[in-house]
């Protein structure tokens, strides 16, 4: 399943809003250098999702605030 995530990075606290059932807003402390917040926004994937970081993948946007991901979901 893709899920289509904007990010805000440079946040207070990390969290994740659900828009719809493919995108989300998602918010990191992490800034946008060297790849920490594209880690942070997995993290929180991952987390929000219960799933290993083998079940996700950043498919496009590694370097913009709008990213695509790759779930697998056969851990469900």
């Amino acid at each position: 399943m893709k899920i289509f995530v904007k990010v805000k990075p440079k946040a207070k606290q990390e969290k994740i809003e659900k828009v719809d059932d493919a995108h989300f807003i998602i918010w990191v402390k992490e800034p946008p250098e060297n790849g920490k917040a594209n880690m942070a926004v997995m993290k929180v994937i991952t987390e929000y999702f219960n799933i290993g970081w083998s079940d996700i993948l950043l498919i496009s946007g590694a370097s913009s605030r709008n990213k695509v991901f790759e779930i697998d979901w056969h851990e469900f």
